[in-house]
């Protein structure tokens, strides 16, 4: 049998990680002076407590090689071979990590997703529907390869405070945006993101606006799933969105899921994301 691991940057719902026995191991997210275990003992209203009250912005830490090593051992005493699929190796330090890791657990192979949130989970997911029809390593691997290049994920969002407490953009680009009323549409393109575009306007517009656009007169892409992601404190976005999807009427799934922590520590609350892959 084949286990696939990750990482939490991968952001599927936890009925999915149950339904398919995806193993997920925590990065850290550093919140003050103390290190918490990203969806174990931190969560996202943590952080928007803390940086309402005035606090700084969390930042986060890559899973050590010493986690990973466990991890794999552990796994491999009830396996024949693991899958462990990484945040994109230009988000983070992970993918090296868990490398280095494999090198000394036999029967490991890494994968970087090339992307992250639930880009990297539509990767993740991928592998783990192919290790259930009893695909090989290899077949998986090589499925995986093909997948992680025609993923589209992107995210718009309403506030750049987080990212400019985090160094991501200067202060006057931020209040530029916010006397604009502008809202940046990020986009992982090769391995890193990229703002492509902006929206103006309220985000309740700019949500419908932004997914409108991302579906209009595509007819490159694969419609049997699309994946909806949020870190909003309520479902006003997502129900515009959720909508927008339900009459553009070509998707077979429609997949919702909420971001963790590492997202949520650069983009702030009420940011919105869609995840489609193109045939």
């Amino acid at each position: 049998m084949i286990k696939i691991t990750t990482d939490s940057t991968c952001d599927l719902p936890a009925a999915l990680l149950e339904r398919y026995g995806i193993s997920v191991i925590p990065l850290g997210i550093v919140k003050g002076d103390r290190l918490y275990r990203d969806g174990v003992d931190i969560h996202t209203g943590d952080i928007a407590a803390h940086v309402s009250a005035g606090g700084d912005i969390t930042t986060t830490n890559a899973v050590n090689i010493a986690d990973y090593e466990l991890l794999f051992r552990e796994q491999m005493e009830r396996y024949d071979a693991v899958i462990h699929i990484n945040i994109g190796s230009g988000f983070s330090c992970c993918h090296q990590n868990a490398r280095l890791a494999a090198e000394s657990v036999p029967g490991i192979s890494v994968v970087s997703s090339e992307n992250l949130s639930v880009g990297h989970g539509m990767v993740v997911l991928a592998a783990a529907q192919a290790a259930e029809e009893g695909k090989s390593v290899s077949e998986i691997l090589t499925l995986l390869e093909g997948l992680a290049e025609r993923v589209e994920m992107s995210f718009v969002l309403d506030r750049l405070d987080y990212m400019k407490k985090g160094g991501r953009c200067s202060a006057v680009t931020a209040l530029g945006a916010n006397l604009l009323k502008l809202h940046p549409c990020i986009e992982v393109v090769g391995g890193r993101m990229a703002v492509t575009k902006k929206f103006r306007g309220s985000m309740e517009k700019v949500v419908l606006d932004y997914v409108r656009e991302r579906l209009e007169g595509r007819t490159d892409l694969d419609t049997s799933r699309v994946i909806l992601v949020d870190t909003c404190p309520d479902d006003r976005l997502a129900a515009i969105a959720r909508e927008a999807l339900r009459q553009d009427g070509r998707f077979g799934e429609i997949i919702e899921a909420k971001a963790g922590c590492t997202i949520f520590s650069h983009c702030g609350p009420d940011t919105l994301g869609l995840l489609v892959v193109r045939k």
